[in-house]
């Protein structure tokens, strides 16, 4: 094995992985507000418990920091393969890379792998790949959100919508972009997946609509 193949197959996935666990809305409220969201709301460390139990900021921010942290992820991979002038798949090397990063999100190691949902992460590494079926994505997701006012239904309506939009970008020439869409809807299942107990508050009409206030009684 290849210095090259030691950065591109070993180490970027592992520094997407590392990247991935930083657990931002967690590091935000302990740091800012002395406050472990991990003991309120829903205790997930996501960005809408983080915006449930300190505030709409945090919301904002936390999310900003995990979309960035899947988009830097694949970015600063396709980066280190072009500076090392690496024979690579970029497309296969840009899935290792995100799917690293929202295992990090996912199942953080030093949480006792009991991360966050994978949204902002997975819509970060679906605008890196692609991004033009990403903002059709985004706007079903706001679309969703503005009428209902439930950020898990928006979410999943979103992650539905992330592989109907790049099949529909890419509908005249699909079979040449199999790999990416496939690695979208297994996104797209994670984040559902993610969402079980929400989809099950939903249905028994007891799930909380968006109210980012400073409130530790409510669940995401």
């Amino acid at each position: 094995m290849t210095y090259e193949h030691v950065y591109i197959y070993l180490l970027v996935p592992l520094g997407a992985y590392m990247a991935g666990s930083i657990p931002f809305g967690l590091l935000l409220c302990l740091l800012i507000k002395g406050v472990d969201i991990r003991e309120h709301g829903s205790k997930n460390i996501g960005a809408t418990n983080a915006g449930r139990v300190c505030g709409w900021q945090f919301f904002a921010a936390a999310f900003t920091l995990d979309f960035l942290k899947g988009l830097l992820s694949v970015l600063a991979g396709m980066w280190i393969i072009h500076w090392l002038e690496a024979d690579a798949n970029i497309e296969a090397m840009k899935i290792l890379y995100g799917a690293f990063a929202i295992i990090g999100h996912t199942f953080p190691a030093y949480l006792g792998f009991r991360g966050g949902k994978a949204v902002a992460t997975g819509f970060g590494v679906f605008t890196a790949l692609a991004p033009v079926a990403a903002g059709m994505a985004f706007v079903i997701f706001a679309i969703v959100l503005a009428l209902f006012r439930y950020v898990s239904l928006a979410s999943i309506f979103g992650a539905i919508a992330a592989p109907l939009a790049f099949a529909y970008q890419h509908r005249h020439d699909l079979d040449e972009h199999m790999t990416i869409l496939s690695f979208t809807i297994i996104i797209a299942l994670v984040v559902i997946l993610r969402h079980h107990a929400n989809i099950r508050r939903l249905l028994a009409g007891t799930e909380n609509r968006v109210a980012f206030k400073t409130k530790t009684k409510q669940t995401e």
